[in-house]
C-alpha cells in the first residue's frame, strides 16, 4: 500500500503543479489517498505512542483544535508519503530562488536536506495531524520552527467535506508590498490535497520578482469534525 502511495504521487503530472506554484503560488491536488487509507489515518490519531507532543490550540492562541507532532520513526505510510514529494518540490524551490537571484540551496535527497537540518540542530519531527470540531479554527500562520526551512508544505484533508464536516475551508493570505492583503479559500476533496508555501512566494512585477509574504491558516469548521495531514519537510529545533 505505501509503495503505491509513492507512485500515485510520483505519477502527478508535476509539470502542470509546477507551473500552478509559478502562477498563483500553490496547487491544489486531486485525491491521492483513498478513503481506507484515509481512514487509516485518522485512526492513528488515537495512538499516541507515534506522537511526541500534542498542542492544544486554545492554549496557545493558536486557534480552536488540536493537532499531534509525530516522532521519529516516522510510520512507514507516513514516510513515503513525503519522500515522493521533495524532490519536485526542490525543483520548484531552486527555481524560485533563481527567479530571486540567489543560488541554488535544496538538495535534490529528502535525507540530505534533513541533514542540514541536523546541522542547525533541528531534529525533531514536525509532521502533524490536526483534528478541529465544530467551531474549531486555525489562526493565520507560518510553520518555519528554526533557521532551516524548505519552503513548501503539504496538507491533507482525510474526511469528506459536507459530509462529515461543513465549513473548515483552507485559507492562504498573501501579503503584497506596499498594497492590501489577498486571500484564498480553497475547498479540498477528501484524500485531496494543497501545496503551498511556507514563508513566501515570488511574484513578477514591473521590475522584476519580488516577495509576498504568505501564511496559512483553516475556516471555522460549522458541524462535525476535520481531520487533517500535514506534510512539513524540515525539522525542528
Amino acid at each position: 500500500m505505501t509503495q503505491d502511495i509513492q507512485t500515485r504521487v510520483k505519477s502527478l503530472n508535476w509539470e502542470a503543479i509546477q507551473g500552478e506554484l509559478d502562477e498563483q503560488g500553490f496547487a491544489k491536488l486531486p485525491p491521492i489517498l483513498t478513503k481506507d487509507e484515509c481512514d487509516s489515518f485518522m485512526k492513528l490519531y488515537s495512538e499516541e505512542e507515534l506522537y511526541r507532543t500534542t498542542i492544544n490550540m486554545t492554549r496557545y492562541r493558536f486557534g480552536n483544535g488540536e493537532y499531534k507532532y509525530f516522532s521519529y520513526p516516522l510510520p512507514e505510510i507516513i514516510q513515503n508519503l513525503r519522500e515522493p514529494f521533495y524532490p519536485e518540490l526542490a525543483k520548484t524551490a531552486n527555481r524560485w530562488l533563481g527567479y530571486l537571484k540567489k543560488p541554488e540551496q535544496f538538495p535534490d535527497n529528502l535525507q540530505d536536506f534533513l541533514k542540514t537540518c541536523e546541522e542547525y540542530k533541528q531534529t525533531r519531527p514536525t509532521l502533524l495531524i490536526l483534528k478541529y470540531k465544530k467551531g474549531g479554527f486555525n489562526c493565520l500562520h507560518q510553520d518555519l520552527y528554526g533557521d532551516v526551512f524548505f519552503p513548501f508544505q503539504v496538507v491533507f484533508v482525510l474526511n469528506q467535506r459536507d459530509k462529515d464536516y461543513t465549513g473548515g475551508e483552507s485559507l492562504l493570505v498573501e501579503q503584497i508590498p506596499r498594497a492590501q492583503s489577498r486571500g484564498h479559500a480553497i475547498t479540498l476533496e477528501q484524500g485531496g490535497a494543497l501545496i503551498f508555501p511556507t514563508n513566501h512566494r515570488p511574484a513578477l512585477g514591473k521590475k522584476g520578482y519580488y516577495k509576498n509574504t504568505v501564511r496559512h491558516g483553516v475556516s471555522t469548521v460549522t458541524s462535525g469534525e476535520r481531520y487533517g495531514l500535514g506534510i512539513i519537510f524540515h525539522d525542528s529545533k
